[in-house]
């Protein structure tokens, strides 16, 4: 059995000296650490590896550099303190990432003055030097992993972390949880992640895998991903205030029966920066066949900026970049009171694999309401309406503008992103997505936003006293929410 052992070096000099068990892969072990253990002393280093199986706590001025795969595993908690760096080593063999495992927790509590950071520990970072975090939950997610410790509703994370102890399976099988509670994120950023194991089988720098509602997640933001900035695999867990800066592939990618809920986001691309995959702000899946299995992929996202390449119609940048939303699979993603600009396409509604998408807008499930699109190439694309085991009634890209311009969905869809009157979106080193201030005519970014949709109904989490459409408002504390705590840089 290969033993997972856990590095400790102390650079500091110390005063005194403690000593902790560690269980690593069932056989106990023996280290010494400054301050008497679990981290208690400050100006020291510890490079840690492998199975952490009790609970850990870093702690606010010491160093933590993580190397290759790290679980947090035995139903055990890692505390990191505010203001605490992360450090991820660029490895040549196993990818460096923190795998917290299901029934472990994730308690990383920062603060608008002393944010958690997770970075690259390279001089030169760049993206894709790590692999990212990947909490593990207990909640719904419709696939089944047919290797060890699988089943119905159990999910193997992709990119190549999981190992022959299951510690990076997810779901709860024919017992989940969708209450299950992996812990808190808040006040955290995470820089340079992302890796490819291969095609469709990568790392993002923010993996939820079927994580419950009982999870907290909010202020958050993302810089340089190499894959995803945020991919939630099934679960019910709700996010606020999530920021992706300068991602390669997708902002938010919802996968495998994902129906939580997300209010307060922020996307700005960089217009060379993007995926062979091609790359959007939103994209949503049923499943990878597109199969109507249960739970659908039916989160509801509300308050979102998406901010693409394109500043003017006449700009192209990288040519692999396609949509503001491409909603394909069988899912039924609903957006609201957001905003998509300055993408090759706006909504893409893509039927092209199994059950057709577009019988998700005729029964109402896929909802996009109170949304401007705005400097978008073309508005709405559609691709193969008829496509599956029921032909839909919309079944030209005429037919689909229809319905994102109907009055009962009060979307608006405008030729220029200068009319939207946001201060500066495409200033990629010093961003300011703010409205102006007065009013924005036909942009309705001002006061065009609502939460009447029944399926707000009998919601407790979305704050519906917002007026406002996108993620930042002209005044007040939600429009300063992504300051102070944030890091944009132009590389």
């Amino acid at each position: 059995m290969k033993k997972y052992i856990l590095y400790l070096t102390a650079i500091a000099a110390v005063a005194g000296t403690g000593c902790r068990k560690i269980e690593t892969d069932g056989e106990p072990i023996y280290i010494t650490e400054p301050g008497g253990g679990n981290g208690g002393s400050t100006g020291s280093t510890y490079t840690i590896t492998g199975r952490i199986t009790s609970d850990t706590t870093f702690r606010k001025g010491n160093t933590y550099i993580l190397r290759g795969p790290v679980y947090m595993v035995n139903n055990s908690t890692l505390t990191i303190e505010p203001g605490v760096t992360v450090k991820c080593a660029l490895t040549t063999s196993d990818v460096t990432a923190l795998i917290i495992s299901r029934g472990s927790k994730l308690m990383a509590a920062g603060t608008a003055d002393e944010p958690i950071i997770f970075t690259s520990n390279s001089v030169s970072p760049t993206s894709g030097d790590w692999g990212g975090i990947v909490l593990c939950g207990k909640a719904n997610i419709n696939t089944s992993f047919t290797g060890t410790g699988g089943g119905p509703g159990i999910f193997e994370v992709e990119g190549g972390v999981n190992n022959a102890t299951g510690d990076a399976l997810a779901g709860g099988g024919a017992t989940p949880d969708d209450d299950d509670n992996s812990g808190v994120l808040q006040y955290v950023r995470i820089e340079y992640a992302g890796y490819a194991a291969q095609p469709d089988k990568e790392l993002n720098s923010l993996t939820l895998a079927a994580v419950g509602r009982g999870t907290t997640i909010d202020h958050i933001q993302v810089s340089y991903a190499k894959d995803d900035a945020y991919e939630w695999f099934g679960g019910t867990v709700n996010c606020k205030y999530l920021i992706a800066y300068k991602t390669q592939d997708d902002d938010f990618d919802t996968d495998n029966g994902f129906s939580g809920k997300v209010q307060f986001g922020l996307s700005i691309r960089d217009s060379l920066i993007a995926d062979i995959s091609t790359s959007e702000a939103f994209e949503s899946d049923n499943n990878a066949g597109g199969a109507a299995i249960t739970p659908k992929t039916s989160p509801m996202f509300s308050n979102i900026t998406a901010i693409g390449p394109r500043a003017t119609l006449s700009n192209v940048g990288n040519s692999l970049f396609r949509a503001g939303a491409q909603i394909r699979r069988n899912s039924a993603l609903s957006i609201y009171n957001s905003i998509i600009m300055g993408w090759p396409q706006g909504i893409l509604i893509d039927a092209t694999t199994g059950t057709s998408t577009v019988l998700n807008i005729e029964d109402s499930s896929l909802r996009i309401r109170n949304t401007t699109l705005a400097g978008n190439t073309l508005a709405t694309k559609l691709t193969n309406a008829t496509t599956g085991t029921v032909a839909a009634t919309i079944k030209t890209e005429a037919d689909l503008l229809s319905w994102i311009t109907n009055g009962l969905n009060d979307n608006t869809v405008l030729t220029t992103n200068d009319e939207v009157k946001l201060i500066q979106p495409f200033n990629y080193a010093a961003p300011d997505p703010t409205p102006f201030g007065g009013s924005n005519g036909n942009a309705k970014i001002l006061n065009g936003a609502s939460f009447a949709d029944a399926k707000f109904t009998a919601d407790t989490f979305f704050d519906k006293t917002v007026t406002f459409r996108g993620a930042i408002a002209p005044a007040g504390p939600l429009a300063t929410w992504w300051k102070g705590w944030t890091k944009f840089v132009n590389l």
